[in-house]
């Protein structure tokens, strides 16, 4: 009997200006729900050390007195005061700065390997983040998340109230394993660690020859362009997958295969420069 999955609820492709689809494994409540419990643990202790604190900088602060009446307990006031003020903005900013700042992800998130990305597959911003969080209280009520939960279990890509309106997923970011290598320049811009840099493949000689590049047209070179200028707006990880699927599609178009020990990101990159060169010849030969 052939194994057929039961259910594909939670499996999320998105198709990319490149023409590329790029596959992703949606979280669902559970996952989430450990993340959350995880980030108001955090929260919690963060506070109690806070209160902590502020009470044993107002016991031992000096209590002033007016002539009119009994100590004034200044310090024990401002120091309510600011627990009160910090509680505001740690509910409300905690989860929005980590997620604008720290690449979609919260520590609860980052522990079980989850990640908010925009609909179209890119990270989010500090919009992003503050309009899916905002509407976390809503997600909240009645109490223990019951308005989220519901959008999560009637909504086709288990999205709650806030990401709806954001335009946010919640993905399973999936781990790459990157083999380690004796000789690594940490100065590089590669793809990996492992990788090494695009001007020493290129001088080494191992380019593809200018006949084979030549297979490709135009809106070839426009679509890896098009990768070029939003890869740094991506997610890590699903830069390297778009990058990985780009690359193949285009030495398939080559008919030719990918040299080994490259990255796709930098094939993809010597690739344009290699047909811009060869566009460049074409016209001055033409020219002249």
């Amino acid at each position: 009997m052939a194994n057929v999955p039961l259910d594909l609820r939670d499996q999320l492709n998105i198709d990319t200006p490149e023409l590329v689809t790029l596959e992703f494994s949606v979280s669902g409540l559970g996952s989430r729900s450990i993340a959350c419990i995880v980030d108001y643990l955090i929260q919690g202790v963060a506070f109690t050390l806070l209160l902590l604190l502020l009470v044993l900088v107002a016991s031992f602060a000096p209590h002033t007195r007016t002539s009119a009446g009994p100590p004034s307990h200044t310090s024990e006031v401002w120091a309510m005061a600011i627990f009160f003020i910090v509680l505001f903005l740690a509910q409300w900013g905690y989860f929005s700065l980590f997620e604008a700042f720290w690449n979609g992800q919260t520590p609860g998130k980052r522990l079980l390997r989850l990640r908010v990305i925009q609909q179209s597959g890119r990270s989010i911003g500090f919009l992003d983040a503050l309009s899916r969080n905002l509407l976390r209280i809503v997600d909240q009520l009645p109490g223990f998340y019951l308005v989220g939960i519901v959008f999560l279990f009637t909504t086709r890509r288990s999205q709650r109230l806030g990401d709806l309106v954001a335009g946010t997923l919640v993905i399973h970011e999936k781990k790459v394993d990157t083999p380690m290598r004796q000789h690594h320049n940490p100065l590089a811009l590669t793809d990996s660690p492992a990788e090494p840099p695009l001007a020493a493949w290129q001088a080494s000689g191992t380019g593809l020859p200018a006949d084979v590049v030549a297979r490709l047209t135009p809106s070839d070179l426009e679509l890896i362009d098009s990768f070029e200028s939003r890869r740094l707006d991506l997610p890590w990880d699903t830069s390297s997958a778009l990058a990985e699927k780009l690359a193949q599609q285009m030495a398939q178009k080559m008919q030719t295969t990918i040299p080994s020990g490259i990255g796709a990101a930098t094939f993809l990159e010597s690739l344009a420069s290699e047909m811009r060169s060869i566009g460049a010849a074409s016209h001055h030969h033409e020219a002249r």
